[in-house]
């Protein structure tokens, strides 16, 4: 018995009309025969959990630098967090729940180390610039597993969500959409959870207009999110939240930007996380070898700056650190 067709039929009996079924998924860059058991959805979410890119989140950067508190998000709490919120609005919407979680384990797994100073540094100095969905996208389809051009071989639709969670250009599944938003609303919400618990906020501090509309306590405000994502995206094209929460989502994410994400105090150790990157990256153009073998593939395929970024984009907050030790500090004479 072929177990995943029992999964397929299911899927078009129930999901909604605007759902993306995985029977009709564009498919893979590379053809593979089909799981017995697992959709490709499924296929592709499971490829994603298991990779050593998605483990190294647990140690990078979510907002605050090398935190010292146990309960401080990290990246992985970050897209656990995105991946759950996401899979609720789709569970709601009748959408598909594997594709939607795929997507949001996906979609920072590209990202640097030193959260969004990481990638502001490794933009200002890389020749091409640096976007974290782009490079998530670059994981998947380049790097993991050392198979250039392979990758974990993902379908279509979940590395379009995973390129365009964010900027410009719109994810083309109503799933994508939602971890589009749901990215959004994790951040905002959990990243003032985060302040106030560094002291770089007072619960007092918060506008008190947005706390009105869209409730007082963290859980408050995601479910009244969550709800008014719901109740405007019901049988629509488009995922959407009202003009009104909209209006106050924004007006929150702008007061974080102002008061957290661009608080001297919050961000105090931000520039030496990036002389440290920017000094290893001068580093490995003049030490290729000094990356690891792999590594070697990617200049071959690519070029050098290409390589040096991939290495630093991939690692770990700590990796870059003692990296850095190992490099420039003189060890102890045994």
């Amino acid at each position: 018995m072929i177990f995943r067709e029992i999964t397929e039929r299911m899927e078009e009996q129930k999901l909604s009309c605007f759902a993306a079924k995985s029977t009709q998924t564009k498919g893979r860059k590379i053809f593979e025969e089909k799981c017995i058991i697992r959709t490709e959805y499924q296929r592709d979410r499971d490829r994603i959990l298991h990779s050593k890119a998605f483990r190294r989140l647990k140690h990078k950067t979510q907002v605050f630098l090398s935190p010292e508190g146990d309960h401080y998000r990290t990246r992985l709490t970050h897209t656990l967090e995105v991946a759950q919120i996401s899979r609720t609005i789709a569970r709601a919407l009748k959408l598909n729940e594997d594709l939607t979680e795929a997507i949001a384990l996906g979609h920072d797994i590209g990202h640097t180390p030193f959260g969004h100073s990481g990638e502001k540094i490794l933009n200002k100095i890389h020749k091409n610039g640096f976007k974290h969905n782009e490079q998530s996208l670059r994981v998947v389809e380049y790097l993991e597993k050392g198979k250039l051009g392979y990758g974990l071989n993902l379908t279509y639709e979940v590395r379009d969500g995973i390129l365009n969670h964010t900027g410009e250009n719109e994810p083309s599944t109503l799933e994508g959409q939602i971890v589009r938003l749901s990215d959004r609303i994790a951040y905002i919400n959990h990243d003032i959870d985060d302040a106030i618990r560094a002291n770089i906020l007072q619960y007092d501090d918060l506008p008190k207009d947005c706390l009105e509309i869209l409730g007082k306590t963290h859980s408050e405000r995601i479910n009244t999110m969550i709800i008014d994502v719901v109740e405007n995206s019901y049988n629509r094209k488009k995922i959407r939240m009202s003009e009104e929460k909209w209006v106050y989502t924004n007006k929150l994410r702008k007061f974080m930007f102002s008061n957290v994400y661009l608080n001297k105090k919050a961000k105090k150790e931000e520039e030496k996380a990036q002389y440290i990157l920017e000094q290893l990256y001068n580093y490995f153009l003049k030490n290729k070898y000094k990356m690891p073998e792999e590594m070697m593939k990617v200049v071959e395929a690519f070029d050098l700056e290409e390589a040096v970024k991939d290495y630093l984009a991939g690692m770990s907050d700590r990796y870059v650190i003692n990296k850095y030790l190992e490099i420039y500090v003189p060890s102890a004479w045994e």
